[in-house]
């Protein structure tokens, strides 16, 4: 390597890509990443598919741990009851709370909560309504099949049976849940009481017939039952003394419930016109015209299939449908755990648009307004080059060979983003090259698997994880990644690097398997196809919920969670700048499309300014919601309870995505609430690497305040944090306008 610097600029202007959701590669990963089959998770009752299981989706307590946790459709959540709860049944409960039955009132801290509240979160182990036969009891199994990225089949086997007496296709968004009979005798119970039913009469062409449950909290849910037999007796299903609901024995057929929310006159109307009919399974497509984004989500339907569906909406789809999707909009409404009020629409699919998608972002400094800023004052770049001089004099590789994927990476991403600063901004291409020779040979490290936890690949599950936790009964090492916890941002810190190094030198690109093992950790955490061999479809991103879940093998009670939004963003920030230094237009779109759609919905569901009116307003003033579960939201982190941490793993890497996702609004509204001089917490209170995560990400909203303190001649580097650098921060503050 005798130059460098990149043959091509690396901004872009116009992009065009008609299917995003097209493969990276479908080849096995490179030969140093060996294949195991002894993953410490059991497949639990996970029955035979073609299409690589997912790991991190809505639906996996029901093959993890004891099987009983609940999953969340949203606005439902269910559970297997295993003969426990209110009822002891042995069929599926289902559970819809109000907003007034969120835990919260009263644990605000004020030590770190700008909040009313430090947490909400909505009671576990309800039973709304359950869902079994006669024929379940102990000695009942639960199993699955069909998991896709959307949707799952959860099965209830008797005892002795060969096939199950019930099944229960879950899709995220469903507007009723739906039981599948097969020759049992149905059984309805609720764990808070029934206290009348009454059959209404027949719809769907006189095909469904619909009954109206009052519960003992006076709320009503519906029952639709549709036979498969064309001789029905409405009277078949009745309630016993026991206060259950029996039907006929030997039932085929299906049955559908769901809650009528209170004061919504059109509901049950709105229900009846789609009764009869069920979702399956969703699929995705997706297009890039420009700056203009947009995807569809469609859905495989079964039972009525000539009648419309209907499905819940979050906030943020509702916020981004055209045209034609609005016109599906109804009264319906119901809460939701964490997302604010669903919204029911009556369609068979929807598009959803994101009109300002960021194809003009690289690797320099960006802000919606200016787009990328590519020169810095004469001051700063002098001030880039001197810091950028001390920081390339550092140990690359003993900084990122540390026992751990996660902090590894983070090393490595530090000196890519100095090298960029170094090079485009302070233009000192010797400098540049010098630290490219250490990076690289520090990226080879981990590319020829010689780091003391290496990677395997996993043909139980299908990915690419850490060796750390086999054999040790140790869920915990390197942050679970055995486990398929964090991979996006453990992995997305080496795909942003190896993009760098790539703009830098792209000759490396064909040098031994360095594009293949890239390419194999981008598929590992956010693959765009559904049937590749070695990889299942999107393993963190989450379509409906337009951001990542970065809990993997592991039962959780609250379902599925994340706590870092920010690094979220970094992983795919990360396949954006990948798929456009390799040339892949579809990547580099699916990238572009993400970052839009997951911009909306942290500015939903996770960064909250002060006019948010999807999450309760009694929490939105802690600003950062900390970690995000499906099930609460608590406003704390996994490794302390101090303002810094909670809001700065929001925060943290800085990165040109960093203004898309967090505005100035946003950030100067956190900052008054915890780090201004009236704040929780002041500034000058923080210490170590916090500090300089906190002042850096103020660039966002002040710029000069950055950068006087990063420019300080006797500034002091205690205050960074392992994966940052003055380099970067100088640079990054200057170009939003710190140094006229």
């Amino acid at each position: 390597m005798t130059s460098v610097g990149p043959t091509a600029t690396a901004s872009v202007t116009t992009l065009q890509a008609s299917n995003i959701f097209v493969a990276i590669a479908t080849d096995a990963p490179p030969a140093q990443v060996t294949s195991r089959t002894d993953h410490p998770v059991p497949t639990l009752g996970i029955q035979p598919q073609q299409e690589r299981i997912e790991t991190n989706k809505f639906y996996a307590n029901f093959f993890l741990g004891d099987q009983q946790a609940g999953t969340w459709t949203h606005p439902y959540s269910v559970s297997w009851s295993k003969g426990q709860g209110e009822t002891g049944s042995w069929g599926m409960a289902i559970s819809h709370i109000e907003r007034d039955q969120l835990a919260g009132n009263g644990t605000a801290d004020p030590t770190k909560d700008a909040g009313q509240v430090g947490f909400i979160a909505a009671p576990v182990g309800l039973q709304s309504l359950v869902l079994s036969a006669a024929e379940l009891d102990t000695g009942t199994t639960l199993t699955t099949d069909s998991l896709t990225g959307f949707s799952a089949n959860v099965n209830l086997i008797p005892s002795g049976a060969a096939n199950p007496v019930i099944t229960f296709p879950l899709v995220q968004g469903m507007a009723f849940v739906t039981a599948e009979y097969n020759g049992g005798t149905p059984v309805i119970e609720s764990g808070i009481g029934i206290q009348s039913v009454m059959y209404v009469g027949a719809v769907n062409g006189g095909s469904t017939y619909k009954y109206r449950v009052t519960l003992a909290n006076t709320f009503n849910w519906l029952i639709y039952v549709s036979p498969a037999s064309s001789t029905y007796n409405t009277n078949a299903f009745t309630m016993l003394s026991s206060g259950e609901i029996q039907g006929p024995s030997g039932f085929g057929g299906y049955i559908q419930v769901a809650k009528v929310p209170a004061n919504t006159a059109d509901a049950e109307s709105d229900y009846d016109n789609s009764a009869g009919v069920y979702a399956t399974t969703a699929n995705i497509s997706g297009s890039v015209q420009g700056t203009e984004g947009s995807y569809s989500l469609s859905w495989t339907k079964a039972g009525a299939t000539s009648r419309t569906l209907l499905m819940f909406a979050l906030p943020h789809h509702v916020s981004s449908f055209s045209a034609a999707t609005s016109a599906g909009i109804t009264d319906v409404q119901l809460v939701t755990t964490t997302k604010g009020y669903a919204t029911a629409v009556l369609a068979d699919s929807w598009t959803l648009v994101e009109p300002n998608l960021p194809i003009d972002m690289d690797f320099l400094p960006w802000s919606p307004d200016q787009g990328s800023i590519d020169s810095v004052s004469a001051a700063a770049a002098a001030a880039i080059n001197a810091a950028g001089t001390s920081e390339l004099s550092q140990n690359v590789s003993a900084q990122s060979n540390v026992g751990s994927l996660y902090y590894d990476g983070k090393g490595l991403a530090k000196f890519a983003a100095i090298i960029i600063a170094v090079n485009n901004l302070a233009g000192n291409s010797s400098l540049a090259l010098t630290g490219l020779q250490q990076l690289e040979a520090a990226f080879e490290f981990h590319v020829n698997n010689q780091m003391p936890t290496p990677l395997v690949y996993d043909a139980v599950w299908g990915g690419a994880v850490s060796v750390g936790s086999y054999g040790n009964d140790n869920s915990g090492v390197d942050f679970g990644n055995t486990y398929y916890n964090d991979h996006h941002f453990h992995f997305g810190y080496f795909v942003y690097t190896a993009a760098v190094i790539a703009y830098m030198r792209p000759a490396w690109l064909n040098e031994g398997t360095n594009k293949a093992w890239v390419n194999m950790l981008v598929r590992d955490y956010a693959n765009p196809i559904n049937n590749d061999p070695y990889f299942p479809f999107q393993r963190m991103f989450d379509w409906y919920h337009g951001h990542s879940w970065a809990h993997g093998l592991i039962e959780t009670a609250d379902g599925k969670d994340q706590e870092s939004s920010s690094e979220d963003t970094m992983s795919i920030y990360a396949i954006k700048m990948w798929g456009q230094i390799i040339g892949d237009n579809n990547m580099e779109a699916r990238g572009n499309l993400m970052l839009g759609l997951q911009a909306r919905s942290l500015q939903n569901y996770y960064l909250y300014t002060s006019n948010n009116t999807v999450e309760p307003s009694w929490f939105i003033g802690n600003k950062a919601g900390g970690i995000v579960f499906e099930n609460k939201i608590d406003h704390t982190t996994y490794f302390g309870a101090v303002p810094e941490y909670i809001e700065g793993i929001q925060m943290l890497p800085l990165l040109p995505s960093s203004t898309l996702t967090r505005t100035e609004t946003f950030t100067s509204e956190e900052w008054d609430a915890y780090f201004g001089n009236g704040g929780l917490k002041p500034v000058a209170q923080v210490t170590g690497g916090w500090r300089g995560i906190l002042e850096a990400n103020r660039a966002i909203f002040d710029p000069a305040t950055s950068y006087e303190f990063f420019s300080d001649p006797n500034f002091d580097d205690t205050y960074l944090d392992g994966g940052a650098s003055q380099t970067w921060y100088l640079a990054f503050s200057a170009a939003l306008g710190g140094s006229s």
